[in-house]
């Protein structure tokens, strides 16, 4: 997660596969945490769920564990599995959420690939991104994303997505993308600065 364009696929611009960079770059990002982090909490609202609630809830793209940190800390009943496309961005999330140990499963995945739910610990009762899944750009990866996020969800379920949608496509056509990947019902929530929260529901 971050506020600078993290394109997973672009290595002559970044190397999500080297620690030293991650580190590096997180150094850097990280500063915008506690900014990000009552947002986050602000979207969690829109699941409706009850705090003490028992969820089994995905982190998509969840790179060193923030969205899937606030999760924790507000749903201590859940159970939260981090996806990200660097293993040193879960080696971060590792040690940042080792207080969770064990309430937090590491899948390394390439959410481009299509399959890429297959095994990832679902249905889940909740799933939730922040500033990720833009990185991909309007190249018909993001529907692949949306689509196995709705095939892992309960019937009924939530997916909340805190991100920057003009610069992947605009607000509208990811609303569009939600709707065909087979959620019943697809909105902006709100918007701050240029975040739009957007939340889909599972019929």
């Amino acid at each position: 997660m971050t506020n600078r364009p993290r394109h997973r696929h672009t290595e002559d611009h970044h190397d999500w596969h080297s620690a030293a960079y991650v580190d590096d770059w997180i150094s850097t990002d990280a500063t915008h945490d506690d900014d990000r982090r009552p947002l986050i909490e602000r979207m969690l609202g829109l699941a409706g769920l009850s705090s003490d609630a028992v969820l089994n809830v995905l982190d998509v793209g969840g790179g060193y564990g923030v969205v899937s940190g606030v999760v924790l800390r507000a749903l201590p009943n859940a159970s939260v599995t981090l996806q990200d496309y660097s293993e040193a961005m879960l080696a971060q999330a590792r040690d940042r959420l080792a207080a969770y140990a064990g309430r937090v499963r590491y899948e390394l995945r390439d959410f481009t690939e299509p399959g890429w739910a297959e095994g990832l610990g679902g249905p889940f009762d909740l799933a939730v991104s922040a500033i990720a899944v833009h990185n991909l750009g309007p190249d018909g990866a993001i529907p692949v994303v949306y689509r196995g996020v709705c095939e892992m969800l309960k019937p009924g379920a939530s997916f909340l997505n805190l991100d920057f949608p003009q610069f992947a496509g605009g607000l509208e056509r990811h609303l569009g993308w939600l709707l065909e990947a087979g959620f019943a019902r697809a909105e902006r929530a709100w918007e701050v600065g240029i975040q739009s929260a957007m939340a889909a529901y599972k019929g």
